[in-house]
């Protein structure tokens, strides 16, 4: 009786399929890594920049750590936070909301916040900085909207 290799049962369909399970495997594995702590803004598109005055210093209830500062937040934009898994915008002056940053479409996070509102890279999905709500691309549910505290200048998750 002659011994099979290993290699032998090793079809290209298989590899091919080995390969492209691998390769859409590292755009996900890429997101979870590491990288900054600090929040995404509509100042770089492709990569995310951190605001001034992340989340350093205690507001709110003790232990609590400040999400952002009021000022970290323009008018009519927002930032991303990817840590947390919230976008924090300003729709108006002194007016603050908090969403999730998972797209009700397809799930993918949003990547940015630019004059149309907040962006999801997967599809192009556009939601209102004001109430989350679609405004454009195959979304139709709203963001899920996140609990926020602003006090003393500061932003909290609660």
């Amino acid at each position: 009786m002659t011994e099979k290799h290993p290699l032998d049962s090793l079809t290209r369909r298989r590899a091919l399929t080995g390969a492209a399970g691998v390769g859409a495997a590292l755009p996900v594995l890429a997101a979870c890594g590491g990288g900054d702590d600090g929040p995404s803004t509509a100042s770089d598109p492709a990569a995310g920049t951190s605001a001034p005055g992340g989340a350093s210093s205690s507001a709110g209830e003790p232990g609590s750590e400040a999400l952002a500062a009021t000022t970290d937040i323009e008018v009519g934009g927002g930032a991303i936070y990817p840590n947390e898994e919230v976008v924090v915008t300003q729709p108006s002056e002194g007016e603050f909301k908090a969403f999730s940053i998972v797209c009700t479409h397809q799930g993918c996070a949003v990547s940015e916040v630019s004059d149309e509102g907040i962006v999801c890279p997967c599809h192009n999905s556009v939601f209102s900085i004001s109430d989350g709500s679609p405004q454009g691309g195959p979304a139709t549910v709203p963001l899920e909207e996140r609990a926020i505290t602003v006090e003393g200048g500061r932003i909290t998750l609660g």
